[in-house]
């Protein structure tokens, strides 16, 4: 969906990434627009380095672009995203830094500008990270919608960087001040955070799971993936196998464990789930080979080129809940198998996984099932 967004240095035509004409979804919301409008109305000094992290879309440095700003961000669609939006706005090339979350942040920042992520593990690591650059005079102001600004976000802010209040909300919108007191006494950063995985999950028992944060639950192994280990493909003896959004890495693991002739592929659009799948992958020893890749699903991976793909998609969008990602994530799949190669998804039950792998492959069989999860198997014919 393309949409025109108006901000005090005019108007930008934004959208999602991947493009859907179906997608209804902006590309922006009253959050971006509240912060925008509160730098130009503050006549805040845009002329140092701006570091905006966590742009959803690309919408804030897409408006912010003539100040040349750096955007940080966990997300490879959002990425994709700003480029695509920075050059449908006539925006030159490189007038924007694009920055990852593993990247090494600017060693000075005069504007900080925070859009509130859902994850507030992935807000501490990046404010920690970005700390050291942030001085007495650094302008610091977070946005996000009323139901994404916690207590518990004020408080992050306030033990990290200095002294933080909130604004009105307006349009379910709020900002949070910040004002940085480079004298106080930092905590040390937690993350990646390690844990030991329970018996009976199969071949990763005691194995050891490295979480880089904003990774899905960093800190336990949860219901569902345990569900998924105990019951995913046995006495294969080699292959391409895919672990397609695989987090920290710890199903792509366990099928190297068991396999080690395997060839695993780990695939994700969050730079901080790739980068704890190949510690974990690392941290464990595993046989065989491995390739880590940060994108959009399968695309870029050559046609009938694996033998098993193994999902456990994800149904929300940031705040949305919807199911086009892993529709998406179920054609990826099918594409790149070969014939007679094989998707095992799981997902919860009410969700009717099953009824979507028959229309795209044909098939769908239970492996296994509980009350609120199932693991389904589709054949490519």
């Amino acid at each position: 969906m393309n949409d025109r967004m108006t901000t005090p240095w005019g108007e930008r035509v934004l959208a999602r990434f991947p493009e859907d004409p179906r997608d209804r979804l902006r590309a922006w919301d009253a959050s971006d627009d509240y912060l925008l409008r509160h730098l130009a109305d503050r006549r805040v000094p845009l002329s140092g380095t701006v570091v905006v992290l966590g742009d959803r879309w690309g919408a804030l440095v897409t408006a912010l672009a003539a100040h040349h700003p750096t955007q940080i961000t966990d997300s490879w669609l959002g990425q994709e995203a700003t480029r695509a939006n920075l050059a449908r706005n006539g925006v030159e090339p490189g007038a924007v830094r694009l920055l990852t979350t593993q990247d090494p942040p600017p060693e000075r920042i005069d504007v900080l500008l925070v859009r509130v992520p859902k994850s507030l593990a992935l807000l501490e690591d990046q404010l920690l990270r970005l700390a050291p650059a942030v001085h007495e005079g650094t302008v610091v102001v977070g946005t996000g919608m009323v139901k994404e600004i916690h207590t518990s976000t004020l408080r992050l802010f306030e033990r990290i960087l200095g002294p933080t209040r909130t604004s009105l909300a307006e349009r379910k919108a709020r900002l949070v001040f910040c004002t940085p007191d480079p004298a106080s006494a930092r905590p040390a950063s937690p993350w990646p955070y390690r844990y030991t995985l329970p018996e009976g999950v199969g071949p990763v028992s005691g194995r050891t799971v490295v979480n880089h944060a904003g990774v899905f639950c960093a800190d336990r192994l949860d219901i569902g993936t345990r569900f998924f280990l105990k019951h995913l493909p046995a006495g294969r003896d080699g292959g391409r196998v895919v672990d397609l959004g695989c987090g920290n890495g710890v199903v792509g693991t366990a099928m190297a464990l068991a396999d080690p002739r395997a060839e695993v592929l780990f695939v994700d659009e969050s730079f901080q789930a790739v980068a704890s799948a190949e510690a974990t992958y690392r941290v464990n020893g595993a046989p065989g080979q491995a390739e880590f890749r940060v994108g959009d699903g399968l695309s870029g991976v050559p046609a009938g080129s694996a033998d098993l793909v193994l999902n456990n998609p994800p149904f929300h969008s940031h705040q949305a809940t919807t199911d086009a990602t892993a529709l998406r994530m179920f054609a990826d799949a099918r594409r790149t198998l070969r014939p007679g190669g094989e998707l095992w998804v799981i997902g919860n039950r009410h969700l009717g996984y099953h009824v979507r792998l028959r229309r795209l492959f044909g098939n769908s069989h239970v492996v296994a099932s509980d009350p609120k999860f199932v693991v389904l198997r589709a054949v490519k014919r």
